[in-house]
């Protein structure tokens, strides 16, 4: 649009903003989906600024900055510095001794990809994969990390390995760099706004022209040539619309639908096979009195080793301002994922007492909640696993098959909302070129 291209937006939810929704209800701010944004890039802030986002903007509260991750059933602070792992309880000294080995890694070019934990195993040892990789990844992706691939779910540490060796050592060397170059080093901001995460792409939605928007839309069909045939429909009425190229940001079984063609061919059916879990998000809402855990951190991660029925629980009023009334905290636990997908299923009748039994025994949480909300997704997160190379390749034949059709988004270019938007911006560049 700002290229000076018109531009005509179809999307099947009556909203726009995908899994971002924020719902306001009697003092209390719930996050449907992601909960908070790394500003990450030049570009991210760019954005934020040019949506005049920059006045409704929100840091992560100060005491966000802990982590905590349950360890024989009770919180333990991770070591957020190297000082911090050398006194930590999270590890054992054999443990904290192999992490250290890493510095002994030299420089390698791997032929085959190989799955997350193999790969953290090499440089880190088995503790580590157990009670830091293994929950972390269970926040980012709710997967397996025995089946992701470490090539194509965190591709910065591949690359780390390929020039560094030592993943710690390539880390110093990042921060060295950006140093030189005058950048900001650290962990990236952590952010939100004012009135949640929604604003973002409802600030995005504001600035489409009048009816270029098309809700409640469903795409059925393309048809390539110089001119692309678009077919959609809405209420079972169907119509057909002209353009000169094509963008598709879609989850990988919508992917899967479209037919390209006179015929109905299905070029994408093969992404359909890309693994989803469920994952519920249960917010709950409760008066301070009732949690004796001080909630001071971003939130608790739980490792798969301790067996328990969630996947991790956010601090979300410890997060940012104004999510729960006066004199009340709200946490959001995660339930379900790859490893417990039956969780991720149940009925909130179900899946409520569960978390009640986890909660007083983690966190010390008495009595019922408050206030609660419940969010399922039965297709959560795409799963980078081993072998993901050959859903990116049906992409890219796919486009290259059909000159002036693009594909993005999640399935391709990363499951953080902030690769979602580095993506979109990708993709706008892409349609620009000759």
């Amino acid at each position: 649009m700002k290229a000076g291209r018109s531009v005509r937006l179809f999307e099947a939810a009556p909203r726009l903003g995908g899994v971002i929704r924020t719902e306001q209800v009697d003092g209390w701010l719930i996050e449907a989906g992601p909960n908070s944004l790394q500003e990450n890039s030049v570009e991210l802030s760019s954005l934020i600024e040019e949506l005049g986002l920059r006045p409704e903007k929100r840091l992560a509260l100060p005491g966000a900055r802990n982590r905590y991750i349950l360890r024989h059933g009770k919180p333990c602070a991770a070591p957020l510095s190297p000082p911090a792992l050398l006194t930590s309880p999270l590890f054992s000294f054999g443990g904290k001794l192999r992490i250290l080995g890493d510095l002994l890694c030299r420089p390698r070019t791997r032929i085959q990809d190989l799955s997350l934990a193999d790969f953290a195993r090499d440089h880190f040892g088995q503790e580590f994969v157990n009670y830091a990789l293994n929950p972390f990844v269970s926040g980012v992706y709710a997967g397996n990390i025995e089946k992701l691939s470490a090539r194509h779910s965190f591709p910065s540490l591949w690359e780390s390995e390929r020039t560094h060796g030592s993943i710690i050592r390539a880390q110093i060397a990042a921060a060295k760099a950006k140093r030189a170059r005058g950048e900001r080093t650290g962990a990236p901001p952590i952010v939100s706004f004012r009135t949640g995460l929604e604003a973002l792409p409802q600030a995005l939605g504001s600035r489409l022209p009048r009816g270029s928007v098309e809700l409640e839309a469903r795409v059925e069909g393309l048809t390539p040539g110089p001119t692309w045939r678009v077919i959609w429909s809405r209420d079972g009425t169907t119509q057909t619309e002209e353009f000169t190229s094509v963008v598709l940001a879609l989850p990988s079984a919508a992917l899967a639908e479209i037919s390209v063609g006179t015929l109905g061919e299905r070029p994408l059916a093969a992404v359909e096979a890309i693994d989803y879990p469920p994952v519920s998000s249960l917010f709950l809402g409760y008066r301070r009195a009732q949690i004796a855990h001080p909630l001071d951190g971003f939130g608790l991660l739980v490792p798969s080793v301790e067996q328990r029925a969630v996947l991790g629980i956010l601090f979300s009023s410890s997060l940012f301002e104004g999510r729960a009334p006066e004199g009340h905290v709200a946490i959001t636990v995660m339930a379900g994922g790859v490893n417990r997908p039956d969780l991720g299923r149940l009925a909130i009748s179900e899946l409520l007492p569960k978390v009640r039994e986890e909660l007083a025994g983690m966190l010390g949480v008495t009595g019922d909640p408050v206030f609660m909300r419940h969010n399922a997704w039965p297709r959560a997160i795409p799963q980078y696993n081993l072998g993901y190379e050959r859903h990116l390749e049906v992409m890219e034949r796919c486009e290259r098959d059909y000159p002036g059709l693009l594909i993005g988004g999640q399935a391709r270019d990363g499951i953080a909302l902030t690769a979602c938007i580095a993506a979109g911006r990708k993709l706008a560049t892409r349609v620009g070129a000759p």
